[in-house]
């Protein structure tokens, strides 16, 4: 259980941070940018939910999955998880399960591209397209991290699935498609 009872501690005055096993490390290092951005696409979620409507629930719970990958993210050491002295939070194949079977939901009554769609449409499909990117961001990080330390592959898959799920419910916030804003190559020529 999280005890929060006070908020600031000086422990990062000098550039560090600690991670969920205790050690600490540089707040410029990899894994802290890696959850951090995983924190700031939490909070363009927080700013779709202004709008979100019938999709608030599931974007609700995005939120507690990010919260989730971040508290994965925070902690290394994953072949240690057996003998934490408490239960390491790691995410799983059902959360990205989940997304998948929400893609699919949402995406069968969706007509087929036959262009890029840039971000816009009403605003929660703008939001949307901000969390879909801010997560992109979120996932080359992890990828990178994954690249030279230790990270849960759900980790990976889930920002993969999450950052297409942010694009197709971007079709469904504006009108099922129907006020897609599509590219148009040479437009402006």
């Amino acid at each position: 259980m999280v005890v929060l009872s006070k908020i600031y501690t000086r422990t990062g005055d000098q550039g560090e941070t600690g991670l969920g096993n205790g050690d600490r490390v540089p707040k410029f290092s990899l894994r802290v940018a890696s959850y951090g951005t995983v924190d700031e696409t939490n909070a363009t979620v927080g700013m779709a939910r202004l709008h979100a409507g019938d999709m608030d629930g599931a974007l609700a719970r995005i939120s507690n999955d990010l919260f989730d990958l971040g508290a994965d993210l925070c902690t290394p050491d994953m072949e240690n998880d057996a003998s934490a002295p408490y239960p390491r939070l790691r995410m799983i194949a059902q959360q990205v399960d989940r997304l998948e079977r929400e893609i699919d939901r949402m995406n069968e009554n969706l007509t087929a591209l036959r262009s890029f769609v840039l971000p816009g449409g009403t605003p929660l499909a703008a939001h949307l397209h901000v969390c879909r990117t801010v997560c992109r961001r979120a996932e080359r990080l992890v990828v990178e991290l994954a690249a030279v330390e230790a990270v849960n592959p759900e980790a990976v898959k889930y920002l993969n699935r999450l950052s297409d799920w942010f694009f197709v419910a971007g079709r469904i916030a504006n009108d099922d498609g129907k006020r897609d804003v599509l590219w148009v190559p040479g437009l402006t020529r």
